[in-house]
Formats: C-alpha cells, sequence, structure tokens
C-alpha cells in the first residue's frame, strides 16, 4: 500500500529532479511578488509623509504621518501576511535561497507591527511619531549671566561645549541639553510597553531581541560580543581618559576629577571629544568654505573613485542646510540618509555647516547613499535591498568618514598646504578623542546597548531610567554628572537613537570595528599606502571594491561577506594597530598618572 508519506517522498522526488513543477516555489513567487508591489507602494507613502513630519515639524504632519504609517502597518503585519508567510517557510527546503531570504525579511517586518494586536500597533504608531515631535519640536533655552532666556539650537549648543573654556557657560549649556529629557519620559515609558508588546506577541523575549534577530543572534550572543569589544579596547580608552582628565583640568583651571564632569566634555554624550587637541584646529580649515562646497565635495570624493554623480532628485528633495534665520519651521537636526522606494528617490537630511563635524557627517551620509544606489539593481530583490546587515551601513559611511580625514586627502582639497608639518601623534590623538573609534566604544558598546538591553530584555522600571543610564556612563564611560541627577530626568531619552533608532546602537559598535579592518584593508593591499596617511581619491580600484560589497545588499551573508573581502572575521585587531603609536605615546605621558578606569 502506497502511504501518504511515501507519496511525500516520491513527489519531494520528482520535485528535485526536475521531473515535475515544484508548487512552493511558485507560490512562493507570487506572494514575494505582490507582497513587494504593496509593501513598496505603502512605503513609499509612509516615508513620504515621515520625511515632511521630520523636515517641518507640527501638529498636522505628525497626523499625516501617522495615517501613512497605519496604512503600511496594516499591510504588512496583517494576519494574512503572516500567515502566508509561516505557511511557504514549513516548506523552506522547497524554495530558492533569495525566497527563504525574502520571506524572513517580510515576517521580520511583520513582527515590528503584528496585525494580530492592531490597536497596540495603532498606539505604537501614534506614540512614535509624537515622542519624534516632542524631540524636536523643543525649545532649548539657555539663560545668559543676567538670566536672560534665549531659544537655542543643538547647533549652538555644541559649539558651547566644543569652544567654551567658562565651566560655569558649559554647564549651563550642558544642563541645557538635558531639559528635553523631562518632557521625553513618559513616552519612552508608553515605547518601552508597547514595543515590548509586538515583538512579544511574535515570539520574542523583547523589542532588544527582535532587532538583534536581524543579524541571526540571540541577545545574550549580541552582548557578549559587546563586552569583547569593550575588554579589548580598554587599555587604550583607560590611557585616553587619564590624558584627557589632565588635560581638561588644566584647561579649565581645576583639580584633577578622579571621573570625568559631563560638562567638561564636549559632546552632550560624551560619545566623542573633539576639540581638545589644541594641536589639531581642524575648524579652521573651513573658515572660508560654504556649507554647499562641504557637500559638493563629498560627492566629488565617491565619484572620483568610480561612483555616479547624485541624481537631481537627491538636490531638489534633500534638507542639507539649517533653516534659515527667523524662520518658523522646525526640523529634525540629526543627520540621516533615506531611500525612500528603493529605487531612485533617495535624500539626505542635515544642517550642513562649514566645519570638520559637517565635512566627515557629509561623507558618512553619502556613504549610505551610494550604498542605497549600487544594491538599487536588477540583481537584487527590493526586499533585499538593505546593508548586509545595519552594521555595514554604519561601517561604509564611517569609513569614508576616515578616510575623509587623512592628511593625503586633505592637502589633495587645498585644506591644508603640502609643506604643512604636522604633529603625527598630536593628530592620531585628535583622531582617537573625535571620531567614532576609541572613545566612542565604551558609549556604543557598553552605556547604549547595555541601557537599552536592560530597557527592554529586563522590563526596566521608569523610576530607574536614569539611575541606570548614569550606572552605565560611570562604568563603561569614567563619566559623572556635574550634580546628582534624580528621577525628574531621563537623560538617555536626550539621544535620539533611544527614542526612533531604538534598541539598535550596538549597530554603531560593530560598524566601527568594521570600518577600520575595512580601511586597513584597502590601504595595506590596494593603495599601499600607511593606513594613517592615505588617500583614496581618484583610485577606480578602491571604489571597485567598495562597490563588491555594498552591490548585494542583504542577499549574502554579512559574515561571508568581511570573510571573502578582508581575509578576517570581525576583529578589533586593525583598530588597535592603527592607534598602536598613540598607545606607546600615552603611557610615556601617563606615567606617574592615576587611572580610574578599571580594566572590565
Amino acid at each position: 500500500m502506497f502511504t501518504r508519506s511515501g507519496f511525500i517522498g516520491l513527489l519531494a522526488l520528482l520535485i528535485f529532479t526536475g521531473c515535475v513543477e515544484n508548487p512552493y516555489r511558485k507560490q512562493a513567487a507570487t506572494f514575494i511578488d505582490e507582497y513587494t508591489s504593496k509593501f513598496q507602494a505603502l512605503g513609499y507613502e509612509s516615508s513620504k509623509a515621515a520625511w515632511l513630519a521630520n523636515t517641518d515639524i507640527s501638529d498636522k504632519h505628525d497626523s499625516l504621518s501617522v495615517i501613512a504609517d497605519k496604512a503600511y502597518a496594516a499591510y504588512v503585519g496583517s494576519k494574512e501576511v503572516i500567515g502566508m508567510v509561516d505557511s511557504l517557510l514549513a516548506n523552506e527546503t522547497y524554495l530558492k535561497p533569495l525566497q527563504v531570504l525574502q520571506l524572513n525579511k517580510i515576517k521580520l517586518r511583520a513582527a515590528h507591527q503584528p496585525g494580530t494586536i492592531p490597536e497596540v500597533v495603532e498606539q505604537l504608531i501614534a506614540a512614535e511619531t509624537e515622542q519624534n515631535s516632542r524631540l524636536y519640536g523643543f525649545d532649548f533655552v539657555i539663560r545668559d549671566k543676567r538670566g536672560k532666556a534665549k531659544i537655542v539650537t543643538t547647533n549652538e549648543i555644541d559649539k558651547i561645549l566644543v569652544a567654551s573654556k567658562d565651566v560655569q557657560e558649559r554647564l549651563t549649556a550642558w544642563e541645557s541639553s538635558k531639559e528635553v529629557g523631562t518632557v521625553l519620559k513618559d513616552g519612552l515609558a508608553d515605547l518601552q510597553r508597547l514595543r515590548n508588546a509586538v515583538a512579544r506577541e511574535m515570539g520574542y523575549s523583547s523589542y532588544f531581541a527582535l532587532e538583534v534577530a536581524d543579524y541571526g543572534m540571540e541577545p545574550a550572543e549580541l552582548m557578549a560580543l559587546m563586552d569583547n569589544l569593550v575588554t579589548e579596547l580598554r587599555p587604550l580608552y583607560s590611557e585616553l581618559h587619564t590624558w584627557v582628565r589632565y588635560k581638561l583640568a588644566e584647561r579649565y583651571k581645576q583639580p584633577v576629577p578622579e571621573k570625568l564632569p559631563a560638562h567638561w566634555l564636549p559632546n552632550r554624550w560624551g560619545q566623542n571629544w573633539p576639540g581638545i587637541v589644541e594641536a589639531v584646529a581642524l575648524d579652521d580649515l573651513y573658515k572660508d568654505k560654504t556649507a554647499e562646497w562641504i557637500v559638493q565635495t563629498a560627492e566629488d570624493f565617491y565619484v572620483s573613485i568610480g561612483f555616479d554623480s547624485l541624481n537631481q532628485n537627491f538636490w531638489d528633495a534633500s534638507d542639507l542646510y539649517p533653516v534659515a534665520e527667523g524662520s518658523q519651521r522646525k526640523k529634525n537636526n540629526h543627520a540621516s540618509a533615506w531611500h525612500l522606494d528603493y529605487e531612485q528617490d533617495y535624500r539626505s537630511l542635515m544642517s550642513v555647516e562649514p566645519n570638520n563635524r559637517w565635512f566627515r557627517t557629509s561623507h558618512h551620509e553619502l556613504g549610505h547613499i551610494y550604498y542605497y544606489i549600487e544594491y538599487t539593481n536588477p540583481q537584487v530583490p527590493l526586499l533585499l535591498r538593505r546593508g548586509a546587515n545595519r552594521s555595514y551601513h554604519e561601517g561604509m559611511g564611517d569609513l569614508v568618514a576616515i578616510a575623509s580625514s587623512q592628511k593625503a586627502y586633505l592637502q589633495h582639497l587645498n585644506l591644508l598646504a603640502a609643506d604643512t608639518e604636522i604633529d603625527e601623534i598630536q593628530w592620531l590623538l585628535n583622531d582617537a578623542l573625535s571620531s567614532s573609534s576609541i572613545v566612542f566604544i565604551p558609549f556604543a558598546a557598553g552605556t547604549m546597548s547595555h541601557f537599552e538591553h536592560d530597557l527592554y530584555e529586563m522590563d526596566l522600571p521608569k523610576n530607574q531610567y536614569n539611575e541606570r543610564w548614569w550606572e552605565y556612563v560611570e562604568k563603561y564611560q569614567g563619566i559623572v554628572p556635574p550634580a546628582a541627577r534624580g528621577e525628574a530626568y531621563c537623560d538617555a531619552s536626550t539621544k535620539t537613537h533611544i527614542n526612533n533608532d531604538a534598541a539598535q546602537y550596538y549597530d554603531y559598535a560593530l560598524s566601527c570595528v568594521l570600518k577600520y579592518q575595512l580601511h586597513d584593508y584597502i590601504a595595506r593591499n590596494i593603495l599601499k599606502q600607511d593606513p594613517r596617511n592615505c588617500n583614496y581619491y581618484g583610485n577606480k580600484e578602491v571604489g571597485r571594491f567598495l562597490k563588491s560589497i555594498m552591490r548585494p545588499g542583504s542577499s549574502k551573508d554579512w559574515r561571508k561577506v568581511l570573510k571573502e573581502k578582508t581575509g578576517e572575521d570581525l576583529s578589533a585587531r586593525a583598530v588597535l594597530a592603527y592607534y598602536q603609536p598613540l598607545m606607546d605615546f600615552l603611557k610615556k605621558e601617563n606615567q606617574g598618572r592615576t587611572s580610574v578606569i578599571a580594566l572590565r
């Protein structure tokens, strides 16, 4: 008697030998095509509404964004979509690998907005939009010595923190930057509850676990990787921390502190420390340049290594410069790159000014844009038009930010004269402090990743938000607040990513390591130049190397991509090699000084 299992086995054999058309692949292809069409159309409308809500903040635009988001969520998270994906993946062995990849991406998107709990999804969309509006619609106020209040931008606060040697002025600016947290705390608690609800509805332990799943990892595995990065780079960070404590105490004419007071540092969160190395005053290089020149120069960099010029839509649709003085319009002031339709509508939101920060940022953001352009090709299905993983997108942008800070490139642009004498160690010291590298890892892999892990995975209570935040800031960064910060504040929420790029900040930590691996490979194997002073400009082979990583999008496993292109697995080796001369210098400088950062 021919049993059912025998029939299934025979059918499988006939399918694999090609004697019978594969019905599973045909069904999957039909579903994926239909889904892609609707996903793209609804996603484009949602992205356009979000763009408007971010570039012209108002209640009206927030409402339009919520409506578009709801329509998008209703489809991508619908019960029908989830049911069909589960049904198709139950027969995964019969499907093409690219079909399986696309179906898993569909399932991950659905998990963010599951149609099985539509009321929760609607609440989450509204909460995210409202929180974003609170953050970017907030009026930051600084009072002068006479007590007169003045509304300031975050750019103005940042300038004070970078340049001022007046400790009281710095304190006033830093405290002003944290006031927004008082109006964001309740909203963050709502987001915590709602995000965990959607993730747990789909079987994840938390929203943090849902985001980590995009890497093919579990939270514990990801956090172990973060802790390993902190540990590997801790000796160098400890030396930098000690050197900066003594340097800033001298600058501000204060006793040397045990931990770094937060308002002494030139960044609102202590994630990088520009302007401390006085021998390298990079902002002076741009004093006769325009904001437009900054962005055009970044584009020219990419074109010189073989990429196409940006399309006219980019220049027409982007919002690249600060809002004109006197304008009532408010915009999101956090730099970002957008790929609205997964085709040719790519644009950037920045507030570019002619200084070193925005020079690097413009090169970085265009790295995202050119990544979009490269994987928008017929070989990559629209659903896989993403980075190999999220950190690859950041890594590509930051890789070019490294390239943009190389002395040889700055000399090529005549920003530095060819005969300029440079103290190599001071240059390297400035880079370690001001770029997303050594100082950044304790913030990204330590403070941010651990706080968001606890927020979602451990359901951190609202009345412990600020305490836990500062616990991690002190533990990983060796930074303390100017005075006790009670639970009326929510200093974590003043960081953009806590609100609207949640549970993903480890992307930046991983990208930091990734960019140095790629840079080391490019400098040593393609350019045959010193990784600390090389020039990508005009080298088409560098462009071909970058394109070979960008072009497949997420259709290839991120671990294989790295191994194939560099011959290495993810490692901090290249980071440590890049900064080894600095480590030797700091050990000598810090002899006899007390270090307070334990090598955890």
